[in-house]
């Protein structure tokens, strides 16, 4: 089905089976003749008026993109903070361990050369330990809008 108005009156909706083509126009125009001799049209139309002055109606497409995209996103996050919660838990013993050995650094103990060096390459898993846990607390923080956005997806609807 194709629906046709006018610019002159867009509250005349003519409606006619198929597509838009110039036969279905034809069409939309014979019941436009049809409303006029039935003196049904509100409006005068200018001399000369055709099936291509006819303005086709579309039905406005309801957009799930939105709905869809939020839940790509949600779907996005929580991947996300899967990941990031396997590396802290990863790496979060030989940090801790890392830590311990920095308050060697404090003490009036004598330290090894060895000792620094181990401390030195520890330094690095402690850092991407630290940084994998910030970013771990932010993206929990995330990922409960993201569980809401899903719970409400999932949700049945209701009878």
């Amino acid at each position: 089905m194709v629906q046709y108005t006018l610019a002159q009156s867009p509250e005349i909706i003519l409606t006619v089976p198929g597509r838009d083509s110039a036969k279905a126009r034809d069409k939309a125009m014979d019941q436009l003749m049809e409303l006029m001799e039935a003196d049904k049209l509100p409006t005068e139309l200018e001399e000369g008026f055709g099936p291509q002055q006819l303005i086709e109606v579309k039905e406005p497409t309801v957009d799930n993109t939105n709905g869809e995209d939020a839940i790509t996103q949600a779907v996005q996050v929580l991947s996300n903070l899967a990941t990031l919660k396997l590396k802290v838990q990863e790496t979060r013993a030989e940090a801790l361990e890392i830590r311990k050995a920095v308050d060697v650094l404090f003490s009036d103990n004598t330290v090894t050369e060895d000792e620094i060096t181990r401390l030195k390459e520890g330094f690095k898993v402690l850092k991407n330990f630290a940084q994998a846990n910030i970013r771990y607390q932010e993206a929990k923080a995330k990922a409960e809008q993201a569980r809401e956005i899903l719970d409400q997806a999932l949700k049945s609807p209701e009878k």
